[in-house]
């Protein structure tokens, strides 16, 4: 099996300075190794994951180590994932929600900072639990179509996570401690009508930490500048290659410029690049061509384009045009990591978490990942430095015949029709539970 050397090595940098440090709230704690309980999405994750109530035997571990560190006397725990903020200038999130999302406060507590959801997270949790039943029955019984139930139920859920992510919001002006929904993906080629669901989504929400997703497919490139240019925040996800992330830098900021606001400080986007699918996609492809050139190269294709995407962000995010931006508050379109658990088991735990670190970035990690990281992650700035190789891999897998723009487009496709046949599966589920409501009331 081929792993990552050199992209992964270390290279500390400094901390980043103390006023950009969170502030704790004494009434948040942080829990350590704690199994699931009913309610915390139970059925979508292992018995291992993090819950509040120590209430069924514990198998597996997770070991979160703490320190304390405080200027008053008490004790406050910390994790890795408050050094990976605090050190290195990263934004650790949780790609997950469901009912309640009070189970988030320890999470929030570990230094988790922002939430990102998509319809397979939200299928997954409405339709494998009882939480939603109450607000679907009362949808259903004052004569709201499925659909618009559906989103009933959606909404409530961000605005109460964005409820809970606020204090983070406003300790850091605007800059973290977002909740991200997206938009319906049976929209992802259709521009106008992705721009009128952001708007209905930004309206709705109603939260100042609100992220709408739009998918980065090439007719929502031009729905992407449109909404920034309405004032609307955006996650823009589904990033698979560094064209069509370079288009994605250019639609912020063309909707920037094109917004006509004198303060661009409260409109503010994550780039989410995903990672683990184009390893999975052109690992099968190198396997195919066999050679020991082509198999050694397996499990280092998606880290080392994402270092090139990272030099690409720190190219676009600067210059005269950018600057000229930032004299009107302007804030950088951070790159956000997605899709980072590993699905290769031979490969480690945190391959596409630990040597992604740095600084004005976002990782959203699902419970896989998240526990990894926090068990024995190293948290120090890993992006850029080894770009020289990340260049040389990149390369190599273009002389063996891996087209990027190509892979980009299949994982593209891929990942909509995945989040379509989600959005679709749910809506059934949910007109199944409608009938049975009916026929119980009747």
């Amino acid at each position: 099996m081929a792993t990552i050397s050199k992209l992964s090595n270390p290279n500390p940098v400094a901390s980043l300075s103390s006023s950009s440090k969170p502030r704790s709230s004494s009434s948040l704690k942080c829990f350590v190794g704690f199994p699931t309980r009913p309610g915390f999405c139970s059925k979508l994750v292992s018995s291992s994951s993090l819950s509040s109530i120590n209430t069924h035997p514990f198998r597996g571990s997770l070991v979160v180590r703490c320190s304390l560190a405080d200027g008053n006397g008490s004790s406050v725990k910390r994790t890795t994932l408050h050094d990976l903020y605090e050190k290195e200038g990263q934004s650790p999130w949780y790609d997950n929600l469901c009912r309640p999302v009070t189970d988030l406060l320890p999470l929030i507590a570990s230094g988790v900072r922002g939430v990102t959801s998509n319809p397979a997270i939200f299928q997954k949790a409405i339709s494998s639990s009882n939480a939603y039943n109450d607000q679907f029955r009362e949808l259903v019984q004052s004569g709201k179509d499925i659909e618009s139930a559906y989103w009933e139920l959606v909404v409530k859920d961000i605005q109460d996570a964005c409820k809970l992510f606020e204090p983070i919001y406003d300790q850091t002006d605007g800059g973290d401690g977002y909740v991200s929904v997206e938009v319906s993906p049976r929209l992802a080629d259709d521009t106008n009508g992705t721009i009128e669901a952001a708007k209905y989504l930004h309206e709705v929400v109603d939260r100042p930490n609100v992220y709408i997703k739009i998918p980065a497919t090439a007719p929502c490139i031009p729905s992407i500048k449109e909404v920034i240019a309405n004032g609307i925040s955006v996650n823009v996800t589904l990033i698979f290659s560094l064209a069509r992330y370079e288009a994605v830098i250019d639609a912020y900021l063309d909707g920037l410029e094109a917004s006509g606001l004198s303060d661009l400080s409260r409109v503010t986007s994550v780039a989410s690049f995903f990672v683990s699918r184009v390893d999975t996609l052109i690992d099968k492809m190198l396997e195919m061509i066999g050679t020991p050139e082509a198999l050694d190269l397996r499990g280092k294709a998606a880290v080392a384009q994402a270092a090139l995407a990272y030099r690409l962000y720190q190219k676009k995010f600067s210059g005269p045009r950018w600057e000229a931006l930032v004299k009107k508050g302007a804030k950088k379109q951070r790159l956000l990591w997605a899709s980072t658990s590993v699905k290769n088991p031979a490969y480690p735990d945190t391959l596409y978490v630990a040597p992604l670190i740095g600084p004005d970035t976002v990782s959203t990690m699902p419970d896989q990942a998240l526990q990894a990281f926090i068990d024995h992650g190293t948290v120090s700035r890993t992006i850029d430095a080894n770009v020289s190789e990340a260049e040389g891999i990149y390369s190599a897998l273009e002389k063996l015949g891996i087209d990027w723009g190509k892979v980009g487009l299949q994982l593209e496709d891929e990942g909509v029709e995945s989040f379509k046949k989600s959005f679709d599966s749910l809506l059934d589920t949910l007109q199944e539970k409608a009938n049975t409501l009916k026929f119980v009331i009747s």
